[in-house]
């Protein structure tokens, strides 16, 4: 499968990512090197704000609310913004980054306040996971086929629909079963969707670097940085979810 007809579940590298950007010229091209280098950009922005909002969680008061749905809805803005105006990641994506940032910052303090060392926790596997989907992908051991794609695609669109749903249904006090228990089937849903995410890891990889050998400009670096941030930001609070549920039944 060439380029222009892989896809991949993450809604930033869907099919077509690449489709109708003009070939850039040798030095404006997009490189795998590069887009490693704007991806740790992003996450230490993205930590950076994080560390920040974890250390002045008791400045906020009564407006630790009004953060965390702020920086969700301005994100999720920014991220469509981004989608359809890829030319704008290089201006866009380190804010989006700060932004995601501040909302992270925000969920790790409330959960391990809950559960402490969760959040370090997370964070060290959900790196591990990169770590690992890394390898798993340089090395073939699992390979990036149609028939694959179309599964994690099938699946990642599947969990979007289940959380849609509990999100309107949580307006009036029903929840989806097992999604949010700690029973062993609420765990093993969890273990499920964290799967999920980490295969989502192995297309972006797959896209990025199909988009370097075909030429894309430079200014995509910074959107597939984007992307991959937007696997990893899910693939941690999917790490959250699980570990507090684990932690829930000690």
């Amino acid at each position: 499968m060439g380029l222009f007809s892989s896809k991949s579940s993450n809604p930033a590298l869907k099919e077509g990512t690449f489709q109708n950007l003009k070939q850039a010229e040798d030095s404006g091209k997009m490189t795998v090197r590069g887009t490693i280098n704007k991806s740790v950009i992003l996450l230490l922005i993205s930590f950076a704000a994080s560390l920040y909002l974890w250390n002045n969680m008791e400045s906020l008061g009564g407006n630790v609310n009004v953060y965390s749905i702020g920086s969700a809805i301005l994100g999720l803005v920014i991220a469509i913004i981004i989608t359809f105006k890829k030319d704008w990641a290089p201006y866009l994506a380190p804010l989006y980054a700060l932004v995601e940032g501040v909302f992270l910052g925000i969920i790790s303090a409330r959960f391990e306040a809950m559960y402490n060392g969760i959040a370090l926790q997370a964070v060290i596997l959900t790196f591990s996971v990169f770590i690992a989907m890394l390898f798993l992908y340089r090395t073939e051991v699992i390979k990036v086929t149609h028939r694959f794609r179309m599964m994690i695609f099938g699946a990642t669109a599947g969990i979007g629909l289940v959380y849609i749903v509990s999100l309107v249904l949580s307006f009036f006090d029903i929840q989806v079963p097992y999604l949010h228990s700690n029973g062993l089937i609420g765990i093993g849903v969890s273990i499920f969707i964290v799967s999920i995410a980490a295969l989502n890891l192995m297309l972006d990889f797959d896209l990025v670097e199909k988009g370097s050998k075909n030429g894309a400009p430079k200014y995509m670096e910074w959107y597939c940085s984007f992307a991959l941030l937007v696997t990893v930001v899910w693939l941690y609070i999917e790490m959250l979810r699980l570990l507090s549920k684990l932690a829930s039944k000690k």
